[in-house]
């Protein structure tokens, strides 16, 4: 059965080009078009569809405002088109606060100059989104308010605010290798905390770091798949919402307690055994940048066994190379429910290869660093 797309924007010319390469390929079917965000709620109430593709900026009702209405009454995964600037960061993050699943640039030249290329990774992010937990969106969009609220209060005060969100006790999934388990961690003296995450990251990311006290003892890493535009402004957010500091990693940087240091976009990140991190340029060959196989095979030279590596919600399978190495060197592997990823696929992989030491509920993993890390 054909997936049913939902094109939302309020530019003709878009709207075609848009419908015209998602109806290329014989198993998409673009249902409907709309102009704003509240013709975009009408149609996505009548036709149903399984994905939409949504604008921000358009006259009547902006896409993030539609997002906001369609998670709360028909929730359907949402792929956002943005800008690749900083202020197109910030609105991008807010769609997903929201309830949008993914997003891609607008100008498709940002993504390649072969329209090939682009057909191929706008119908694969369709796909994709199509299987994605529908339900989910809602659920995940449920604490953008409070967060929001945070970021606000956070900008006009120089203490750092108290998430006011307590995630609700869920009762982490059994991992189905033997060796897995998901009872409550013992503690180690982690050197690190290695996270890799990439469709649902950000605010995946945003509802585990909100549960660490300021004063987490453990330096932490994270690699959010993200274009360079992004993870400055994505860096800023995380660290208005936090306790603990958040900044975009630059070469040089050391690891601290109390600090997580996101990978910048485009780049890779690498960290040595005197704890300082490296910066490199982002390869040609790789289908990632950053790479979290490149951040965990780093720390797993560098570390040991002192590294607990968590992945969370993504397509695909990055991660799970870098967490075998640190599986070979003594390290532990968490990796989220498949209840409660927005996709399944990173932490699948993990799972699939028999890595993961114990299987976490999003909202259990926060709660259970603080506990294995003391």
């Amino acid at each position: 059965m054909a997936v049913k797309v939902l094109v939302v924007d309020d530019s003709g010319f878009f709207r075609r080009r848009v419908s015209e390469i998602l109806s290329s390929d014989p198993t998409i079917q673009v249902v409907g078009t709309a102009t704003n965000g509240r013709e975009a709620i009408d149609q996505a109430l009548a036709l149903k569809p399984d994905v939409i593709t949504m604008d921000y900026e358009m006259p009547m009702m902006d896409g993030i405002t539609a997002v906001r209405h369609i998670m709360q009454r028909c929730p359907t995964p949402v792929l956002m088109f943005s800008s690749l600037t900083h202020e197109g960061a910030r609105v991008t993050l807010d769609a997903l606060d929201a309830g949008a699943v993914d997003y891609l640039p607008k100008n498709f030249e940002d993504i390649s100059r072969n329209p090939e290329k682009v057909k191929q990774m706008l119908c694969e992010k369709i796909h994709t989104l199509s299987r994605s937990n529908r339900r989910l969106g809602a659920h995940m969009a449920t604490p953008a308010p409070a967060l929001a609220a945070a970021a606000s209060t956070a900008a006009l005060t120089p203490s750092r605010p108290v998430p006011t969100r307590t995630p609700a006790p869920v009762t982490p999934v059994r991992a189905p290798a033997p060796t897995a388990s998901s009872a409550t961690p013992r503690r180690k003296p982690y050197k690190l905390v290695a996270i890799g995450t990439s469709t649902g990251g950000p605010v995946a990311l945003q509802r585990v770091l909100t549960q660490l006290p300021a004063h987490f003892p453990t330096p932490i890493v994270l690699v959010q798949h993200m274009p360079a535009a992004f993870t400055r402004a994505f860096a800023e957010r995380l660290d208005k919402l936090c306790r603990i500091s958040v900044k975009e990693a630059e070469d040089g940087d050391v690891l601290r307690p109390g600090l997580a240091l996101l990978a910048p976009g485009g780049k890779q990140m690498m960290i040595d055994g005197r704890g300082a991190v490296k910066i490199l340029p982002g390869d040609e060959r790789l289908n990632y940048k950053p790479c979290v196989d490149i951040t965990f095979g780093s720390a797993a030279k560098s570390y040991g066994d002192k590294v607990l590596a968590v992945v969370l919600t993504g397509m695909g399978a990055d991660g799970r190379e870098g967490a075998r190495l640190l599986k070979q060197g003594g390290s532990h592997i968490w990796a989220q429910d498949e209840a409660s990823c927005v996709i399944y696929g990173m932490p699948m992989a993990i799972v699939k290869a028999g890595l993961a030491d114990a299987i976490y509920s999003l909202d259990d993993i926060g709660r259970h660093l603080v506990e294995a890390c003391g």
